[in-house]
């Protein structure tokens, strides 16, 4: 039926298909999308009867001098490191641990997975009570000789770092599944070739391993890296950017601004300087990755 229409016709055919799809896109991301562009050169506030009023660079200039604004972008930047090294490396290994040939080995597999599979709400919630001062952890320290408890959420310089453990402990699972799918697909002969050549070990993950898993390495590492930049939940539920902004990051000084303060237009203009940060470091990866 399809090769009796002429050739013009049978060409538009793909692009019925694909019109539901960008239909959709156009009306929840597209469209928004420009919305909020052209809403970061206006001012446009609580009152949502009122036409937005231009302004046009005015909000830049107000980020520029916002101290919050600055200070959740260092606590942003200190996520990222403290966060993607973590979650590079580590789920590595135990990707390499779990793709051994042993009894029981899919219970480890299920048990390092599982955190994956809960939600971020829950994991913060359960997360939250282990740090009280009578919490999990707490008792556990006291038990083991320290009489006064650790106030992992209360403390300026703690606060942030426990929130970063939250977020390691739940994405080890979901990067370790990226590195065991390459793994599997790492032919044995080659292992079996350079145990001949005397590479045995961990020698041999050195030697074939890493360089063959470097496109996931890179892949996990841009994954991560936007995950941490963009990182919301955790803070919402345990510590809501306190105490004293410690542990306040973009995303949620974003959400601040715009669902508690109802600062649309300046809420706008942080989520363009987010975007412009989070495409920026996408474009640095894939430089270090071609030139690599």
């Amino acid at each position: 039926m399809l090769k009796s229409l002429p050739i013009n016709q049978r060409k538009l055919i793909p692009y019925l298909f694909l019109f539901p799809a960008i239909a959709i896109l156009t009306l929840t991301v597209f469209l928004p999308a420009i919305s909020a562009f052209s809403l970061s050169f206006t001012q446009y506030e609580y009152d949502l009867t009122q036409p937005p009023q231009w302004i046009g660079w005015s909000n830049f200039q107000r980020l520029a001098s916002d101290r919050v604004f600055w200070q959740t972008v260092g606590n942003t930047l200190l996520y990222l490191v403290g966060a993607v090294p973590v979650l590079v490396i580590v789920p590595l290994i135990l990707a390499i641990l779990v793709n051994q040939k042993l009894k029981g080995i899919y219970w480890f597999r299920t048990a390092f997975y599982t955190p994956v599979v809960i939600s971020m709400v829950v994991a913060g919630i359960a997360w939250k009570a282990f740090y009280t001062s009578n919490g999990l952890i707490n008792q556990f320290l006291k038990a083991w000789g320290f009489e006064s408890g650790i106030p992992w959420l209360t403390s300026p310089d703690l606060a942030l770092w426990s929130v970063i453990l939250v977020t390691i402990w739940k994405g080890l699972g979901y990067y370790m599944v990226i590195y065991l799918a390459g793994l599997q697909g790492i032919s044995p002969e080659l292992y079996e070739a350079a145990a001949i050549d005397g590479s045995d070990g961990w020698r041999r993950h050195l030697d074939i391993t890493l360089p063959l898993m470097g496109p996931y390495l890179f892949l996990v590492a841009v994954i991560s890296a936007i995950s941490a930049t963009k990182v919301f939940e955790e803070i919402y539920v345990m510590t809501q950017g306190g105490p004293r902004n410690s542990s306040k990051t973009v995303v949620y000084y974003l959400y601040e601004r715009a669902f508690q303060d109802l600062d649309i237009s300046y809420a706008c203009t942080i989520g363009l300087v987010l975007f412009v940060g989070i495409l920026g470091l996408s474009i640095i990866n894939i430089r270090l990755s071609s030139n690599g």
